[in-house]
């Protein structure tokens, strides 16, 4: 349960992971957890919408795309030393991570110097960096790279056979593709989905398929509450059932062990007690701060005051660089190997 790596997962086994009594279910992802990370710790990004609004995709569920009628303004790229005094003021806030977001089909080769110049900028003071800009080309993904980008986000948000019930001006290959030019750059993967969109179960153990049985899995998972927002086609969807959200959760876990799995959008509506079960199943990183590109993300001090009810604590940056996940993750299996002092699950 600790140490083997899949990409081969069949949806019927994925199904009969949700399947399990919850806390059968809850059991394993932590023990999962447990075997990889150091279960005690959380590791804190912030994200910032470095260009908002007129987005020309009409995801279902976006405020961002000039094909609804939101509360969102739109707002021209950001300067980059605006960007870089938002980079400042979240590492003082505790972040290691800071994210740069542009509503954009994909970047244009005019905004890719701006966009280089953040991510030198951001580099140089100590964060890790991450980007989500839309798709990539091979070629601006090398840009990327060689400017030093850790992280580059693009999510599949659903499974492959409900994804047209979301979007119709990007295909999955599209997604896909540019989760490939990402890899073969050299950078980092931050790939998840969003739930409560209306998907089956089924979509949900597909979606998480996809991920699993990539070649190699996302090092990022992040995995987002749909945000209801009047003015766009999902505003009036019935809410996910909140322990549904939990077992995706720790079925992410379970499927790739030693990705950081991040609890994402939608936080500002759970409660505290429904985030420490997404602790428990696994989840390890969290996005903090007032915004989440367009829409709210409970404050940084409510976040900090939950972490020191339960215990947690957030991870710096250099508590998990490879060499030291590694180390963790060997402890963690010299730890298994000790005699065991409870009965596993049947």
């Amino acid at each position: 349960m600790s140490a083997v790596i899949r990409h081969d997962w069949q949806l019927n086994e994925i199904e009969a992971l949700f399947a399990l009594p919850f806390n059968d279910l809850l059991f394993q992802a932590q023990q999962v957890h447990r075997a990889n990370f150091d279960a005690n710790a959380v590791q804190v990004s912030t994200l910032l919408s470095i260009k908002t609004g007129a987005c020309p995709e009409d995801c279902k569920y976006c405020p961002q795309s000039a094909h609804y009628r939101t509360d969102v303004d739109k707002e021209r790229l950001m300067a980059v030393e605006k960007v870089l005094e938002e980079a400042r003021a979240a590492k003082a806030q505790g972040a290691s991570r800071f994210c740069m977001g542009a509503a954009w089909r994909n970047p244009k080769d005019r905004d890719m110097p701006y966009v280089i110049e953040m991510v030198k900028g951001v580099k140089e003071l100590g964060l890790e960096t991450c980007m989500t800009l839309g798709m990539l080309s091979p070629q601006q993904a090398q840009a990327l790279k060689q400017a030093g980008l850790d992280y580059y986000n693009h999510n599949l948000d659903t499974s492959p056979e409900f994804y047209g019930e979301i979007i119709s001006t990007r295909t999955y290959a599209d997604r896909l593709s540019t989760l490939q030019n990402v890899r073969d750059a050299g950078m980092k993967v931050c790939a998840g989905g969003i739930v409560g969109m209306g998907e089956s179960r089924r979509d949900r153990a597909g979606l998480l398929a996809q991920l699993a049985n990539l070649p190699q899995h996302p090092e990022s998972v992040p995995v987002n509450m749909l945000v209801k927002v009047q003015g766009t086609p999902f505003a009036e969807l019935d809410d996910l059932d909140p322990f549904e959200f939990v077992r995706t959760i720790a079925v992410a876990r379970i499927l790739m062990p030693q990705s950081f799995v991040r609890l994402s959008a939608g936080r500002e509506s759970m409660n505290d007690q429904l985030q420490a079960l997404c602790f428990m199943a696994g989840a390890n990183s969290i996005f903090y701060g007032e915004r989440l590109l367009t829409t709210a993300n409970p404050e940084t001090n409510r976040d900090l005051a939950l972490f020191e009810r339960l215990g947690l604590k957030p991870l710096a940056h250099e508590d998990y660089s490879d060499d030291v996940h590694e180390a963790v993750i060997s402890d963690a299996v010299a730890e298994q190997q000790q005699p065991v002092r409870y009965y596993e699950v049947s």
